[in-house]
């Protein structure tokens, strides 16, 4: 069980969170929604202990806590085998010692009945612990989260960060605490694994506390739904479709009885201004003023706000806009694109789609021109002016710079009232925009990101999965502006509406080969 009491979190004298009381109870699935910047990291990390309070405590009973930051905790040197162990330092401890021991045994180094004896305790605690179950156990997990069989011997080291998330995701799912702290846990997976960590979280049989704006996975998995809004949190009971029915209903009753207390307040003060003045009404008159400062106002819900931006292209250019041939590509002898030809003419939308580790990202990174092909060439336009978005593009920032020394950076020359403008549609207005990025959230940081982005001029957008880490409000604004954006775009993304509403071509990237799948327009 977690107990949360009163917990309190100051930033540079306001309340990001303000009192925050709740419980999870063994078993419950909870998931934490709120706009970017509402404090649901924050409110992550106090839990886990890794950020301290302003006020309150937090107390965790009956089982150990795993925490998934949104940065991955991998060591690089390791195989994804030798690091799922790790997940599990006794059973790994002891795995390690039986080795130790059998060879010694064999080369006959040391005594031989004390190692004999020894061997029987390590393999009878080992069996105990569930040891001779781990190797079956980290199969199940790392192929359900789309690691092939191969990969187990693979470095950690050689897969990208979005891979390295996930297996940071996996140990903690081999680990089996009894409470789950998840941070965005869908932001790096494929729709496959998608639905198989639902499946997996629903049925988990310790407590699971999340933060992610998936709805489609909130549905699924969670069975109370904490709204953090305004420094507050507000919890509703059910699926995520009950919080969002019940919250619609409640802020309906709220804005009646605001509006008719609302009326009698007007109508109490009419009274008051009338009879002022007249001696014969003064005893009414001040007990109406005395009624009044009694009066509890009704609070209404105040809708947070949204990001308003949209993406205008920079000049025209000529019909066939690229054109790439036979392009392949190896990292450190392993293929990941064989043979790829692709062109894109003037308006198009490309959707790139598959899994994970298919080829997409290389793809987007040789047309961008950071990675150089092994093989084929690619031919832009002209007049084209290209702008990249990559997968990871927040972790590009750097920490120490504020968030419009960040935007300032790639602003070619813009004045920073113009940038303050802009930043403000991206929710950082006043004095948010000397925020360092270090002091960023997650969400806050991809909108910073985004910003410093689209404030370059193009006429072509070369986008990685950029609806990760965005809330549901700035997701929706992009995927408008995306969808009236008159130049170019190829995008890679896994995101359903970028797929099915916006683009006008859809690839598959399976395997390093490309094939068209779909035509729109």
């Amino acid at each position: 069980m977690i107990v949360v009491e009163n917990l309190k979190k100051t930033f540079g004298g306001r309340d990001l969170l303000s009192t925050v009381s709740f419980t999870v109870s063994s078993g419950e699935k909870i998931g934490i929604v709120g706009s970017n910047g509402a404090g649901k990291t924050t409110l992550l990390k106090m839990i886990a202990g890794d950020e301290p309070s302003s006020a309150g405590q937090v107390n965790v009973s009956n089982g150990e806590m795993a925490y998934l930051h949104q940065e991955s905790d991998v060591a690089l040197h390791r195989t994804l085998g030798e690091e799922m162990w790790t997940a599990l330092p006794e059973e790994n401890d002891l795995r390690a010692r039986i080795a130790e021991i059998e060879e010694s045994l064999i080369l006959e180094n040391g005594d031989t009945e004390a190692l004999v004896s020894e061997l029987d305790r390590a393999h009878d605690r080992f069996k105990v612990l569930g040891g001779n179950g781990v190797d079956a156990s980290i199969a199940r997990v790392t192929t359900g989260l789309g690691f092939s069989t191969a990969d187990i011997d693979k470095s950690c080291g050689d897969f990208s960060g979005g891979w390295r998330m996930r297996i940071s995701l996996a140990k903690i799912l081999i680990r089996r605490d009894e409470h789950l702290l998840l941070d965005e846990p869908t932001n790096h997976l494929d729709k496959t694994s998608k639905e198989w960590l639902a499946e997996e979280l629903a049925g988990y049989p310790g407590a699971v506390l999340m933060v992610t704006h998936d709805r489609v996975f909130l549905q699924k998995v969670a069975t109370r739904i904490l709204d953090v809004e305004h420094g507050h949190l507000q919890s509703y009971p059910g699926t995520f479709s009950d919080f969002q029915r019940i919250k619609s209903a409640r802020q309906a009753q709220l804005d009646v009885e605001a509006d008719r207390q609302e009326r009698e307040i007007a109508r109490q003060e009419q009274f008051i201004d009338r009879f002022r003045s007249k001696a014969t009404k003064a005893r009414q008159v001040q007990s109406r003023i005395k009624a009044l400062d009694r009066i509890d106002r009704v609070e209404r819900m105040t809708d947070s706000k949204s990001t308003k931006f949209q993406i205008m292209s920079s000049g025209r250019v000529e019909r066939v806009v690229l054109d790439a041939n036979s392009i392949s590509h190896d990292w450190d002898d392993l293929p990941a694109l064989l043979d790829v030809s692709l062109e894109v003419k003037r308006g198009q939308k490309i959707a790139l789609v598959g899994h994970n580790g298919g080829g997409k990202s290389t793809l987007l990174r040789i047309l961008a021109g950071e990675v150089k092909p092994s093989e084929g060439n690619v031919k832009w336009a002209e007049r084209s002016r290209r702008g990249y978005y990559a997968q990871h593009q927040d972790e590009s920032l750097n920490p120490d710079s504020t968030v419009l020394e960040s935007v300032r950076e790639s602003a070619q020359d813009q004045p920073d009232r113009a940038l303050r403008g802009i930043l403000g549609r991206f929710l950082f207005s006043s004095d948010d925009v000397y925020k360092l990025v270090r002091m960023l959230s997650g969400g806050e940081k991809s909108r910073v990101a985004l910003a410093k982005f689209l404030v370059q001029p193009n006429n072509v957008l070369l986008l990685d999965e950029p609806t990760n880490h965005l809330d549901a409000t700035t997701r929706e604004e992009l995927l408008g502006a995306l969808s009236d954006y008159d130049g170019t775009i190829i995008c890679a993304s896994h995101d359903p509406a970028i797929v099915d509403e916006i683009a006008t071509h859809v690839y598959t990237v399976e395997s390093g080969e490309i094939n068209l799948v779909d035509v729109r327009a």
